[in-house]
């Protein structure tokens, strides 16, 4: 071939060019376009035994090179990275071509049929990306898309076609990994891997995968404002989308930040949370922040479902929140008539032969004027893992944010010997779910038999009274204890409830602290004896008390 001169330029029939493809005077011809070699008659005639050629699959789909105006991408894009459109057994489809680095041969195509299937042709185990053969190795950096359209798309409005950019082969997904792995060492030879994948779960579920793979310092992470960047592209929003290339955020493990990534969010003035319906409470504990965890413990009868009950029903009707009751000894009709009695000043969950049913209707139409309420009927399953999973759902399609658990101890019942383990087991989920999602959620938890005095008879709750006390107070942000001795002769003695704040992991200051609580059987209400009347700590929390 060293002694044969050039004759003419031809059309490419690899990639559609008109006249990239150089014809010499022995026959052969050579595409300055996409790489392909044609060999002149006499080679093919009589090939040399030594000389390997590439595999051509007989089943490879003929196509032509059109612009994609839905998608805003020109001809000149397709043709440079080899996107067509053909037909494939009578419907018309779009056609990626994958081809060897080495050779430049098409040895595999991912059609795109209307209806959004993928179906392959030619060797469809080949490892290589989209786009690959276009880009030698160890280059600045190089762009990885999760689908063609993208990879086309990038290609085409960062830098026009000067920096590398190439595709998943399909797309972001459980199989993805492993695929990537089969070019890491090509992907590792670029100063920066820049992964632009879809803006959904499974986009950056699969980018942190593929991050976690590659050499550390090398994975960077485009976060996009819309799906994708085709998205971006015909949202007109070509600038926004290059510069979230540019700007991509270097990958680091979970968990690691920088003082950058906080310092905007620390600068705003702190917040109280949301208040609690005592205002003594709030302004000891500065409200409940998202991302937190309380335990609420007392002895049987003492008035926990009472107190649960006035505070859900503050967050219903007085911050219109959303709310999820997760009771586990109440059933879903009770805990209606106990939120709708307090709305019309009645117990209308005790029987009452007198009562007006239309009161009862009114109540509960009255009570479906506050945030929306979503129940939990166990159906006699309690396992903690149903109850996570309620949990997630409520947030993510119903925007729920508060929850209560009633109670914790419930969730360990089924195998009485391993409670503790179990305990453990789920509050250590629990403290990692609140700040996940985040969400603030509300529990219940039975407690020990102590020495001395009763709780029910007023006896002091503290913390190591906790059934799974070590775990409950190491994941809880606020542990509460409620405390009334059922027993005394005096009314007024029997009717108060003392609220003890047993661990403030905010400020610690509300550590210690106790509120004096009146239920009024007239009005059904539990409620500040003397509002703002705090009772300071009797003594400095101890280590005993854990």
């Amino acid at each position: 071939m060293t002694d044969s001169s050039f004759v003419a330029k031809e059309p490419c029939p690899s990639c559609g060019s008109r006249d990239n493809l150089a014809r010499y005077s022995d026959g052969h011809g050579f595409c300055f376009g996409c790489g392909h070699y044609a060999p002149s008659d006499e080679a093919q005639e009589r090939p040399s035994p030594t000389t390997k050629r590439p595999f051509v699959p007989d089943d490879l789909v003929d196509g032509e090179v059109r612009p994609l105006s839905k998608r805003g991408i020109t001809a000149e894009t397709c043709r440079r990275m080899g996107y067509r459109c053909g037909i494939h057994r009578g419907k018309p489809v779009q056609i990626a071509e994958y081809r060897d680095p080495a050779s430049g041969q098409v040895v595999a195509q991912k059609l795109r049929t209307g209806d959004k299937e993928f179906p392959w042709t030619g060797d469809t185990k080949q490892p290589w990306f989209f786009g690959q053969h276009l880009w030698k190795p160890g280059g600045r950096r190089i762009v990885v898309t999760e689908g063609e359209i993208d990879a086309l798309t990038v290609f085409q409005t960062w830098g026009d076609g000067k920096y590398p950019v190439v595709s998943l082969p399909n797309g972001a997904g459980p199989q993805t990994p492993k695929q990537f792995a089969k070019q890491l060492e090509w992907l590792s030879s670029f100063e920066q891997v820049i992964l632009c994948f879809d803006a959904d779960e499974p986009g950056r579920t699969t980018a942190a995968a593929c991050a976690e793979m590659l050499p550390p310092g090398k994975a960077f992470v485009v976060s996009l404002p819309l799906k994708d960047a085709n998205e971006m592209l015909l949202a007109g929003r070509v600038e926004e989308l290059c510069s979230a290339i540019w700007n991509a955020k270097q990958h680091r493990p979970d968990g690691l930040v920088t003082l950058d990534d906080v310092a905007e969010d620390a600068a705003q003035p702190v917040q109280v949370g949301l208040p609690w319906y005592l205002p003594t409470l709030t302004q000891l504990t500065y409200g409940r922040r998202w991302g937190e965890c309380c335990a609420i413990g007392a002895g049987t009868g003492v008035g926990k479902t009472e107190f649960i009950t006035e505070q859900v029903l503050y967050d219903l009707h007085e911050l219109h929140q959303p709310v999820g009751l997760f009771y586990l000894e109440q059933e879903p009709k009770e805990t209606v008539l106990r939120l709708a009695g307090k709305l019309v000043n009645q117990r209308l969950h005790v029987p009452d032969p007198e009562r007006d049913p239309r009161l009862v209707r009114d109540a509960i139409t009255k009570l479906k004027g506050g945030g929306k309420l979503h129940l939990y009927n166990h159906f006699g399953s309690i396992e903690w893992e149903r109850i996570r999973s309620s949990i997630r759902y409520l947030y993510q399609a119903e925007g729920v944010r508060i929850h209560y658990l009633d109670h914790l101890t419930a969730i360990a019942s089924a195998d009485p010997e391993n409670e503790r383990t179990i305990l453990e087991k789920t509050m250590a989920e629990i403290g990692g779910l609140v700040k996940e999602i985040p969400i603030w959620l509300g529990f219940v938890s039975h407690l020990a038999t102590p020495e001395g005095k009763p709780h029910e008879e007023g006896g002091r709750v503290a913390i190591r009274h906790f059934k799974g006390s070590r775990s409950i107070g190491f994941w809880s942000m606020f542990m509460l204890g409620l405390e009334r001795n059922q027993q005394a002769e005096d009314e007024v003695e029997r009717n108060t409830t003392t609220l003890r704040v047993l661990k403030d992991r905010y400020t610690g200051q509300a550590t210690g602290h106790t509120i004096a609580l009146s239920y009024d059987p007239d009005s059904n209400t539990l409620r500040e004896a003397s509002p703002f009347d705090q009772t300071p700590p009797s003594k400095e929390p101890s280590n005993e008390d854990f």
